[in-house]
């Protein structure tokens, strides 16, 4: 089908935008909450402009706030030794996950997992790599540079220590700059769960909060509950099809649990409002509605692609940051509160002068 016979609401195109590249953040604020904030009407066409420690003005009373407690790991590494090739290994597989399947052979440790390679096609199929301490066995090769790997490394050491060692954190490709130690800090949420490491990407609405803007939210009778997503290939990938109903998110590995499950009946009965921090702490919990018929605990894959039509059964309001053009995060957004709503917000936040994406400006989609 052609993109000019599919309706707007599918149509690809109808989720672009003029963004001048000037406004792209290249770096993290000076301080975390005060990002500017855009706040928008869910149900209306209202606009304002604040900063983001405003955000306690715009709350509904005892609002439940949900976060993604995942931790961004320095997963990026590259090839060592005079014949490394220029390689490049971005591990896909959460860290948790890879530490339950890993077994001893001999002197090193191995485990099979999912990766990307760069460039993709150097990555044979049997071709072995050297990244740091670890070397990497190209097992299977998917699209994109996806690739499944045999990972092994020296049983004295581990995973964790090596990438502490010698990774990078992955910053974004539209981040044109090479990761440093401010972003070790900084591209991470002040709440991000050590036991819950193994994020390819910062959970980036959470990262406007501070430990004393928290604190000011559960003092004011807010309550604070977490899930967890691990940020993996789904979130970037992009949409390649004309129509984005044919578009496929990846799997990435979440846990809602009871405690979360409770806070958010509790919520519903009581008539509070529900708010989700990020897309992903969104797709957690309407992910897990969707095949669960509501709020359950789950740990599990989980692949719901959100798209105009998607029925919400959870979150009331979501706090978020800017998305790239015809991406599936900005169909997300779109879903929830209209797309013709969503584009003239983020017009409004161009001609504004705010900044985007990861390190970028804040949103405020209200109930």
């Amino acid at each position: 089908m052609k993109s000019q016979d599919i309706r707007p609401t599918f149509c690809l195109d109808a989720y672009d935008y003029d963004l001048p590249e000037s406004l792209i953040a290249q770096n993290p604020p000076q301080t975390r909450d005060l990002s500017r904030l855009l706040i928008m009407g869910k149900d209306d066409e209202s606009q304002a402009v604040g900063v983001f420690d405003d955000i306690l003005d715009h709350l509904p009373r005892r609002s439940l706030i949900v976060v993604n407690n995942s931790r961004v790991v320095p997963g990026r590494l590259r090839t060592v030794g005079e014949h490394g090739g220029g390689m490049e290994m971005l591990l896909l597989t959460p860290l948790n996950l890879l530490r339950r399947a890993q077994r001893t052979e001999g002197r090193n440790v191995v485990v099979t997992g999912d990766v990307l390679l760069r460039p993709a096609k150097k990555a044979k199929v049997g071709k072995e790599f050297q990244f740091s301490e670890i070397q990497a066995k190209v097992l299977e090769k998917g699209a994109f540079g996806q690739t499944k790997v045999e990972l092994s490394w020296p049983s004295e050491s581990s995973l964790e220590k090596i990438l502490r060692a010698s990774g990078e954190i992955p910053l974004p490709p539209y981040i044109r700059r090479p990761s440093d130690q401010r972003d070790l800090e900084r591209y991470q949420t002040v709440y991000a769960d050590e036991k819950e490491a193994g994020s390819i990407a910062a959970p980036t609405a959470g990262l406007h909060f501070t430990p004393l803007l928290r604190d000011k939210l559960v003092q004011a009778g807010h309550e604070w509950a977490e899930v967890t997503l691990y940020v993996g290939y789904g979130t970037f990938s992009p949409i390649r099809c004309d129509d984005i109903r044919d578009h496929r998110m990846h799997g990435e590995y979440v846990k809602l649990s009871t405690h979360t499950v409770d806070a958010v009946r509790r919520a519903k009965q009581e008539g509070r409002t529900v708010i989700a921090v990020g897309t992903t702490s969104m797709r957690t919990l309407e992910g897990v509605a969707a095949i669960r018929g509501g709020a359950e605990p789950f740990e599990g894959w989980l692949d719901t692609y959100i798209y105009p039509g998607f029925e919400f059964q959870i979150v009331d309001g979501l706090i978020t940051n800017f998305h790239l053009p015809k991406s599936s995060l900005l169909v997300l957004v779109s879903a929830f509160a209209g797309r013709e709503r969503i584009l003239a917000a983020y017009r409004r936040a161009v001609a504004e002068g705010f900044r985007f994406f990861s390190y970028g400006d804040a949103m405020f989609i209200r109930p």
